[in-house]
């Protein structure tokens, strides 16, 4: 019976619709605890130092689930969009090139418009890197609670758009916050990736070898000063995903199943708990609609990427540079391009970096809370629309599955018609 109520129990994590429920339902309680008169233990809770002196990390507890916690996450999403860009959707070459150019005008676009609107405001010349980002988890994790009803195409669109995204904030944060990376670590992570796809090469499969490697990889890049949730992605994406001859499923699939729960369940909404605990008092929630700097980013952050997005992708589809994912409209593309306006995780780094000397730290907590509530507006504006699409999408399976019902109907009478006509004439 135990073995029978975890075996349940996985198979429930491993649904989307569930996972994004507890990533709401963790990110809620942040708000609400950070907000609260109890708002002193969460943030005692988030600073606690979790040191491991032998490899000289120093992190607090929130540290350990953007940075550690996440990376799981992101070797779950690097696998899925592995299977995708080889055997799935993106094995289209202009299908896998629609959201990598949406990406790129996803970040360039709400860069213009922050650095427009927010010109000559102190922490500017590099606040304008806020609203870039996409939080890949959020994003995914409403549209698994909200869209399951439109075609299976938005998540890979959105999956391959927000890892584009996040790599090109990465970059970002290593040229404009990076003061030196560790070109001897970096080789050391590059030798990592290298180890891990020659032992995919030769067929290896004990996870006794692909462990270690791993966490070597990410504290080489963790040790480079770059972000080290990014060796998740890297090692996903060299994981063989076609099984062979006589091979039941391949190591991809088979790590996927495995470890799908464990981050659907705990570390993305840990994640979610640890980073959504924004302070929202009322002088920060007065200044929200009249402080340039918290404008910059919220149009940044909602209208760059809705135009960004939206807008390129219509140009490349238009322009027959892109094909359009199977299935999806144009109405359905503009409701994915609102969950990218949901921006957690690296928009609030980029805050942490780029403000953190401003005001006090004051223009730091604005920033936040201005990506904090634009996210807050994104998610529930694409909720609504992707359940109107997705009602949309319903109906018109409803009708084709009556129209096939109907044809069914149509020549099963028809031969029997046919067969009593026959039986006449003899």
């Amino acid at each position: 019976m135990i073995t029978r109520v975890r075996s349940e129990l996985t198979r429930y994590l491993r649904t989307e619709t569930v996972g994004g429920t507890i990533l709401l339902i963790a990110a809620g309680v942040a708000l609400l605890w950070a907000n609260s008169p109890w708002s002193h233990g969460y943030l005692a809770m988030t600073e606690f130092t979790l040191p491991v002196p032998p490899l000289h990390l120093d992190l607090t507890l929130g540290d350990w689930t953007r940075d550690g916690l996440l990376a799981i996450f992101f070797f779950v999403a690097g696998l899925e969009l592995k299977r995708e860009l080889v055997v799935g959707e993106l094995a289209d070459f202009r299908r896998a090139l629609l959201p990598i150019i949406a990406a790129t005008a996803g970040v360039i676009t709400p860069a213009l418009i922050a650095f427009t609107v927010g010109f000559g405001v102190p922490g500017m010349d590099r606040g304008w890197a806020v609203p870039v980002a996409t939080d890949i988890a959020f994003a995914l994790g409403v549209l698994a609670l909200t869209g399951s009803r439109i075609p299976a195409s938005a998540r890979v669109f959105l999956l391959s758009l927000a890892v584009v995204d996040d790599l090109i904030a990465i970059l970002l944060i290593a040229v404009l916050f990076t003061s030196a990376i560790s070109l001897l670590w970096l080789l050391a992570a590059a030798a990592c990736f290298a180890g891990w796809a020659l032992l995919q090469h030769r067929r290896i499969n004990t996870p006794v070898v692909y462990l270690p490697l791993a966490l070597i990889a990410w504290y080489a890049l963790h040790e480079a000063g770059i972000h080290p949730t990014m060796a998740g992605v890297a090692l996903g994406l060299l994981t063989r995903v076609r099984p062979d001859e006589g091979e039941r499923e391949s190591p991809a699939t088979r790590w996927e199943h495995s470890l799908q729960p464990l981050s659907a369940g705990l570390c993305v909404p840990l994640f979610a708990l640890f980073a959504s605990g924004v302070p929202l008092d009322g002088k920060v929630v007065g200044e929200l609609f009249t402080d340039r700097l918290a404008l910059a980013i919220m149009l940044g952050l909602l209208l760059g990427k809705i135009i960004g997005i939206f807008g390129i992708s219509w140009l490349a589809i238009r322009l027959g540079v892109a094909k359009r994912p199977v299935g999806l409209g144009n109405r359905d593309m503009f409701a994915l391009s609102v969950l990218g306006a949901i921006g957690f995780t690296v928009s609030l780094l980029v805050a942490e970096l780029a403000l953190a000397d401003v005001g006090d730290g004051s223009a730091a907590e604005l920033a936040k809370a201005a990506v904090l509530v634009t996210s807050m507006a994104a998610s529930l504006v694409g909720s609504a629309l992707l359940l109107r699409r997705g009602r949309v999408h319903q109906s018109l399976r409803d009708a084709d599955t009556q129209d096939d019902q109907g044809s069914a109907a149509e020549t099963v009478q028809g031969q029997a018609v046919q067969g009593q006509g026959e039986g006449s004439t003899k």
